[in-house]
């Protein structure tokens, strides 16, 4: 069997990296260095990095892929990784991309995020081989489910259980499809701006950005005349608490305080 390699840096790819050790040996993790975090921003090791170190999995950490940078696998499964791959390390290697979306949908940085504030009934996870061209390359496996009112959170944990699902059969041995163009979208990077709620507009339209924004960065609006990071919410109920136009609030964090349910910060407003 062809030596094995996971190259990962977020929660996602980190997910990957657990769910593809327990059935598989990995030659080693390649992963980006560590970065400031955090409100200290001190120096700290990416998630993927964790993970391995956790697992035994030897770490290999680079701040640029160079066109003769030596990976000692065949084949590297990249999730969640953040680095720009030399065309000669595309040759050189099988490298086997792993994208949770229905691509050709949702192409880019924020596909769960962005299949969530459009609003999209169902996503799923695409395994393709990794190309120059923007995740376009060939198809191996694509498999979809349905989003059924999740953060974002939870959606890319079903999608990496099922990412390590189809790669146990594409590791085995697999055809590709040349992916359509048709029906392509492009999932951009998340922005400040993409944080703003705003109340006037429809009520499903400002839960989707809560839910697509949740458990990362979170929703920013208005509640009782403070800002609030807002967490978690629903439609208005008849029992509703602490609301927004159509909405209740029933997570918040107001600036500089820590997270709380919205009765618990509609009673610190009202004291």
């Amino acid at each position: 069997m062809s030596r094995l390699a996971v190259a990962a840096t977020g929660p996602f790819g980190a997910r990957v990296l657990a769910g593809l050790a327990a059935r598989r040996s990995i030659a080693f993790c390649l992963t980006r260095v560590d970065r400031p975090r955090g409100r200290g921003q001190r120096l700290a090791p990416p998630p993927a990095k964790e993970t391995a170190e956790g697992l035994g999995v030897p770490v290999r950490q680079l701040d640029r892929l160079t066109p003769d940078t030596e990976l000692p696998a065949e084949t590297i499964v990249v999730a969640d990784y953040g680095l720009l791959i030399p065309t000669a390390l595309l040759d050189r290697h099988l490298w086997l991309n792993v994208h949770p979306s229905l691509l050709p949908r949702w192409r880019g940085a924020a596909p769960v995020e962005r299949a969530i504030m459009a609003g999209d009934r169902e996503t799923g996870v695409t395994i393709h081989r990794t190309t120059a061209e923007l995740d376009a390359g060939p198809i191996a496996a694509q498999r979809s489910f349905a989003i059924a009112g999740e953060d974002a959170g939870a959606v890319y944990e079903r999608a990496a259980g099922l990412a390590v699902d189809l790669l146990d059969g594409v590791l085995d041995g697999t055809s590709f499809q040349a992916q359509s163009e048709a029906g392509a979208t492009y999932a951009s990077k998340l922005t400040p701006a993409d944080r703003v709620l705003d109340w006037a507009r429809p009520p499903e339209e400002s839960l989707n950005r809560i839910r697509a924004l949740s458990p990362s960065v979170g929703a920013r609006g208005e509640a009782e005349g403070r800002r609030v990071t807002v967490w978690k919410a629903r439609l208005r109920q008849a029992d509703s608490v602490l609301v927004a136009d159509g909405l209740e609030l029933l997570e918040v964090q107001p600036e500089g305080r820590r997270r709380m349910s919205g009765a618990d910060f509609l009673r610190g407003t009202r004291k």
